[in-house]
């Protein structure tokens, strides 16, 4: 039946799904066996909850379950096209990706740790960047000791490179 003969107040809305942290066309979705174990429990929770929707109500739970579906739909995509590095096998005296790096910023007496991850599990206020982000692309490659300067508007902003270790992922 054509959608111009229903009830109007019978039209379903389309769920609008906020889209995932941004992957430019052709990058590689890079992710540490962390990120992907994240990945696969975000999975089954949105499955365990669509699986446990209310039935009371027929309509809402058409729409949650639109919604669930959207998002399991994209986080599908993710997973498939994640590729797991293996830190292990990263160079240990280089800053590269799963790296976590401890940072002296400027003149600040305090030192930094940040983690260059996925886009996924970035997080700042887990101490987690994207390598994609500026500050991860200025440090990859370098060693223990470096500087590295990102220019700003008003500033040069300088990155002294104190320790680079990789965590080790325990199965």
């Amino acid at each position: 039946m054509s959608r111009g003969f229903v009830k109007e107040e019978d039209q379903e809305e389309v769920p609008m799904v906020p889209p995932r942290a941004d992957l430019p066309e052709g990058a590689i979705n890079y992710v540490t066996q962390v990120g992907m174990d994240e990945l696969l429990g975000e999975r089954e929770r949105l499955i365990t909850e669509r699986d446990g929707l209310d039935n009371t109500n027929e309509k809402e739970k058409r729409i949650t379950t639109n919604y669930i579906n959207a998002k399991l739909q994209l986080l599908n995509n993710r997973i498939l096209t994640a590729k797991i590095v293996d830190l292990s096998t990263q160079p240990q005296n280089e800053v590269r990706f799963g790296a976590i790096v401890t940072l002296k910023i400027g003149s600040d007496k305090n030192l930094q740790h940040y983690q260059i991850v996925g886009v996924d599990e970035a997080d700042i206020s887990k101490r987690k960047i994207s390598f994609l982000s500026p500050i991860a692309k200025l440090l990859t490659d370098k060693q223990v000791g470096d500087i590295a300067v990102l220019k700003l508007a008003k500033e040069d902003r300088s990155f002294k490179i104190m320790n680079i270790e990789y965590p080790q992922v325990h199965q």
